[in-house]
């Protein structure tokens, strides 16, 4: 019986991961400084070359659960433009993905004295999506395996992300529109979508210690809307971040996601926590899950890794991050 609940389980979170197809996983890795994860229109802001690995375990305690490595990677390539690369490897049971995308962005000034700054982003994206036939084994529930299965399934598609940023001195609001293209689904037959739309947008205020300049408060609202089915979901965050004299720093944070329409069940919860010494950059998160999958697993667990490499080029306060502290030495930056 226990195998059964198991099976249906999986069947459940590997049904849901079609829906999110074509889309670099996002739980709350853009939460470790890398705002780049969300959306293209950050490339170029901040230091001029930053370079994030990320590592996330889903459901730790299932088999087969969701497993991803990705690679994010943006640089300034004028004082007002910049561009990135992003590469991820999915796997979620049988199911393979992997793909790439390259952005490039552009940043204005609205208003020097206010500190207004608008971006624009575009991402050209590349994804692989497979299904390991090889390793179908019959099991106790299902004792044959599908003879009309006789392929890997593979499909590869190309998209496009486009996306618009506001700044106002330490408030930011960004929008987005992703795959905007329908995908191939010549190859999948059922329940397959082949729209794969979706809506996010991530906003946010900083707020300065007024008796102490070296401590800020981040809460954060990030929200994603699926144009397939309309379904839609929140996370609500809250960062604390303490800077020392030489500019190094630590932050330590929370998140809470949930479905619009149950805001009072969360569907996972945890702490995270990063600092960053002598440009190196290092975050842990974990996500307790709430659903009907808490008995059954031991949460989610996301780590990365970064370096940033030659601040500090740029002569347009546009590409300045919303945060003084983090980009002091970043070009005409006057506060």
């Amino acid at each position: 019986m226990k195998n059964f609940i198991l099976y249906i389980l999986f069947f459940a979170f590997t049904a849901f991961s079609y829906g999110q197809e074509l889309n670099l996983p996002v739980w709350t890795q853009y939460l470790a400084d890398n705002d780049f994860v969300i959306s293209p229109t950050y490339a170029g802001i901040g230091d001029n070359l930053k370079v994030r690995a990320n590592g996330l375990t889903q459901w730790v305690g299932i088999k087969n659960a969701p497993d991803n490595q990705a690679l994010y990677a943006d640089f300034r390539i004028a004082d007002q433009s910049g561009v990135g690369i992003s590469m991820y490897n999915d796997r979620n049971g049988n199911t393979r993905q992997k793909g790439i995308k390259f952005s490039f962005a552009h940043h204005i000034i609205l208003d020097y004295t206010s500190k207004q700054y608008l971006s624009f982003g575009l991402s050209y994206n590349i994804n692989s999506f497979r299904i390991d036939i090889e390793n179908f084994q019959p099991t106790e529930d299902i004792p044959i395996v599908d003879p009309s299965i006789v392929d890997d399934r593979s499909i590869s598609n190309h998209n496009f992300d486009v996306g618009l940023l506001y700044r106002f001195n330490r408030f930011y609001f960004s929008l987005n529109a992703n795959n905007i293209l329908d995908k191939k689904i010549e190859n999948f037959n059922g329940f397959e979508p082949n729209r794969l739309l979706n809506y996010q947008a991530y906003t946010g205020y900083i707020f300065t210690n007024k008796e102490n300049k070296n401590v800020e408060f981040e809460p954060s609202v990030f929200f994603q809307l699926f144009n397939s089915d309309g379904r839609s979901a929140t996370d609500v965050n809250f960062k604390y971040r303490k800077f020392n004299r030489s500019g190094d720093y630590y932050w330590i944070g929370a998140s809470y996601r949930f479905i619009n329409d149950q805001y009072l069940k969360p569907l996972n919860i945890g702490p995270m926590a990063g600092f960053m010494k002598n440009n190196f950059y290092f975050a842990y998160s974990y996500q307790l899950t709430m659903n009907d999958l808490s008995g059954f697993n031991s949460g989610t667990h996301s780590i990365t890794i970064g370096i940033d490499f030659l601040q500090g080029i740029s002569e347009c306060a546009c590409t300045k991050g919303t945060s003084y502290r983090k980009y002091k030495n970043n070009g005409n930056n006057r506060n």
